[in-house]
């Protein structure tokens, strides 16, 4: 029912093979379903509970495998009228992935990967990590009963998602370099001592993430929106998001498709100066800098499978601001109560800003993905917001604060 098949060469390896990248030319892989064997319909959808496996057929785990599952997915879509207004846009809706049992998105690829690791008979997993990831992962390998490494950036991630990392039992190590050189060596370990890798440069781990293009036209009433507006980080989310409007309009389930939307942070942007310069690579850069630590990635691995899906889908990418990202970041919790982490503000931003350039129809029904809860980052509120005011206990120091 489906194969991993290399994006460059073509090649195609059995579903048990344990490799992340073709083994013959380094192209990176992806899980194909034969479609035509997949029987699903609205109706048959619609009898199933709200969450990631209400679409187990389009879920690439053997039949018998134990699911490590904690009820991920079944997120809420969020109708936006009173930021819709303030940005002049006719319809726009918020998918907020904060709301899985870790706080991210994550969730989504760690149940497919976690459960993979299992079937494949792995006993650890490992994986580097900006925070979601090793938030997820850690739990996830909890759940599982399997041990679990992760390798951050010393003194670069945010105390929430860290927090989750020890919670959990992972063994957490800091090295003093980014993310990109902790992913470098955490590949190499897990070659070297069978240690299962669930970075997103794994296939079978953006297999779940592609489980928010099911879920956000499932609740648009099985139809698509005009455009989908994503965070960019390691580039795995929005391609697996293309891949599953493309598999759900494959099975007629949808009867059109969205342009995707791609934004980074200015200070980490290689994919979008990439895909304003026609290239089918990014440029890494060496040392990426932004407030918004879940996408301050420099190489990202799957740069390729973001750029076609930003082509194939005649999408956009866009870089904004640090202040730009606060700004959103405000917007969304003051004008619909929505906590989010910095980089999950980075698709408001972005859209935004498109607007202002007219990148983007005001008529157009557009759909933001936010990917993390508030609480993950919550250095940013204390260092950027106002302070809470301190004084006397007395009903006269009380009412000069309170009534101006």
């Amino acid at each position: 029912m489906f194969v991993l098949r290399c994006m460059e060469c073509g090649k195609e390896y059995h579903r048990r093979a344990m490799i992340y990248q073709c083994p013959d030319c380094s192209g990176l892989l992806e899980v194909v379903f034969d479609l035509s064997e997949v029987e699903l319909t609205r109706e048959e959808l619609k009898k199933r509970p709200f969450n990631l496996w209400r679409y187990r057929e389009l879920m690439p785990v053997e039949e018998g495998t134990r699911v490590v599952s904690l009820s991920e997915g079944g997120t809420p879509l969020y109708s936006a009228k009173a930021l819709a207004e303030e940005l002049g846009l006719r319809e726009l809706y918020v998918k907020n992935e904060g709301a899985n049992p870790t706080g991210s998105f994550k969730d989504r690829g760690m149940t497919v990967g976690v459960t993979k690791a299992l079937e494949l008979g792995a006993s650890a997993v490992g994986c580097a990590s900006t925070g979601n990831t090793s938030a997820s992962l850690a739990a996830y390998a909890a759940r599982a009963g399997i041990r679990c490494l992760v390798l951050l950036p010393a003194g670069k991630i945010a105390i929430g998602k860290l927090a989750q990392a020890l919670l959990h039992g992972a063994q957490v190590v800091g090295i003093r370099a980014n993310f990109d050189v902790a992913l470098r060596l955490v590949r190499e370990l897990c070659t070297k001592h069978n240690i299962y890798l669930l970075n997103s440069i794994n296939p079978w781990r953006l297999e779940g993430q592609k489980s928010e293009a099911f879920e956000i036209a499932d609740q648009l009433g099985f139809s698509s929106p005009d455009r989908v507006v994503v965070p960019v980080g390691n580039c795995g989310n929005i391609s697996a998001i293309w891949k599953g409007f493309k598999e759900f309009h494959q099975l007629g389930l949808v009867d059109e498709l969205p342009s995707m939307v791609g934004v980074q942070a200015e200070g980490a942007s290689p994919l979008v100066k990439a895909f304003r310069a026609g290239k089918s690579r990014v440029e890494p850069e060496r040392e990426p800098e932004t407030i918004a630590t879940a996408i301050r990635i420099g190489a990202p691995v799957n740069a390729p499978k973001a750029l076609r899906a930003l082509r194939e889908s005649g999408g956009i990418a866009e870089s904004v601001t640090d202040e730009e990202i606060i700004e959103a970041q405000k917007l969304l919790a003051r004008k619909l109560g929505i906590g989010v982490e910095p980089a999950s503000a980075a698709s408001v931003a972005g859209l935004k800003k498109l607007l202002e350039y007219g990148e983007i129809d005001r008529d157009e029904r557009v759909v933001c993905v936010t990917t993390g809860h508030a609480l993950k980052d919550p250095e940013i509120i204390f260092s950027r917001y106002e302070k809470p005011v301190e004084i006397e206990p007395t009903m006269e120091a009380l009412e000069r604060v309170v009534m101006g």
